[in-house]
């Protein structure tokens, strides 16, 4: 079971940093720059399912983990940063 979490939360964690960096690099300039608004409609929606998952994911992974506090408060800052849930990974991985 506890594998089981802590593997889900990686997976969320990368498909995740992902879709924030799609959003970002891909939908936001074809809005802005090409007047496609339904890109950033979707990928919002898309981005803002997976970081729910990712914070239900992240405190079921901490339940079953029995890590610190402090890195629940790593992860979710740096899924709000650009990049930042792929240097994460390898902290996430210590714990499988």
């Amino acid at each position: 079971m506890l594998k089981d979490s802590v593997k889900k939360f990686g997976l969320i964690n990368s498909i995740e940093g992902y879709s924030y960096l799609f959003l970002l690099f891909i939908a936001m300039p074809l809005k802005y720059l090409a007047g496609f608004p339904i890109a950033v409609k979707i990928a919002g929606m898309l981005h803002g399912v997976l970081f729910i998952a990712f914070c239900i994911l992240l405190v079921m992974a901490w339940k079953d983990a029995k890590w610190e506090f402090k890195n629940n408060i790593v992860f979710f800052i740096a899924s709000l940063v650009p990049f930042g849930t792929f240097f994460t990974k390898k902290k996430i991985k210590s714990y499988e």
